[in-house]
């Protein structure tokens, strides 16, 4: 049976998502990165899952994975993002707000993603052309609202023209939004499905294996997406607004030039 590459990046996240399950609540081995930042043996084993999916289904690809980088015998240009763990320190310190992402861009058209969240059992995914979620084996298209006005602000990613918390008082945000802060693909699909109003962070998000999915997930679900002006997104001056209407939308541009 010939299967698509959305059913593969489903697939793919689903069988991670088993892997962390398992390993939750167990102890905890941290390997360090850059900085601060770490990994964990259940980072490890859901990447390790992932590759030996998409390397069976599609041996002639090129995979870019978040802990071992660059792998596979594709010289053509189609590029699959693996981020195994979104959400490692949630889950170092028992908390379930994690996801898994799986990308595949072709030359540079995302033709399928999913996010997964391996605690609901839910998968969020796109076929290049719309966006789902999947439960209980059940589809249901994508519907983005703003009607909760919750809008996750991702600190980690640095706002180009001052401090992110900055933008808490700017005109058209203040008194309008409620922050919040959450896993970066979850906050994101969360945008698409209707449980956030938008999502906002910094910074050059290009061929990122934590972004990438779940931008698809949002622009298939029609989201609106743009860098931090409003702008085509990956481009000057870097960052993301992805919000479920225009009006949401325009408001959020608006709030951030107040920045600057």
């Amino acid at each position: 049976m010939q299967h698509s590459d959305a059913d593969i990046a489903i697939r793919a996240t689903e069988v991670a998502s088993t892997v962390i399950r398992s390993a939750f609540g167990a102890p905890v081995t941290r390997f360090a990165k850059d900085g601060d930042d770490f990994a964990t043996q259940a980072d490890m084993a859901a990447e390790q899952a992932i590759l030996e999916v998409l390397a069976e289904a599609r041996p002639g690809d090129r995979f870019v994975a978040e802990e071992s980088g660059t792998t596979g015998t594709g010289t053509g240009e189609r590029t699959w993002f693996v981020d195994p763990l979104c959400g490692t320190r949630n889950f170092a310190v028992g908390t379930t707000f994690v996801a898994v992402n799986v990308a595949l861009r072709v030359a540079d058209t995302v033709r399928a993603a999913a996010v997964a969240d391996p605690f609901t059992r839910e998968v969020f995914w796109t076929d290049g052309h719309r966006a789902y979620r999947r439960h209980d084996e059940l589809d249901e298209q994508l519907r983005p609202q703003a009607d909760s006005r919750l809008v996750d602000v991702d600190l980690d990613h640095e706002f180009p023209w001052s401090t992110p918390a900055s933008l808490f008082d700017a005109p058209g945000f203040a008194g309008s939004f409620h922050p919040r802060v959450l896993s970066t693909a979850l906050a994101l699909v969360w945008v698409a499905a209707g449980r956030r109003a938008a999502y906002v962070t910094g910074g050059d998000l290009r061929d990122s294996v934590h972004f990438t999915s779940a931008i698809a997930v949002c622009r298939a679900a029609g989201c609106v997406v743009t860098g931090l002006a409003g702008q085509p997104l990956h481009t000057a001056p870097h960052g993301l607004i992805a919000a479920a209407d225009a009006g949401t939308h325009a408001q959020l541009v608006a709030a951030v030039a107040g920045l600057h």
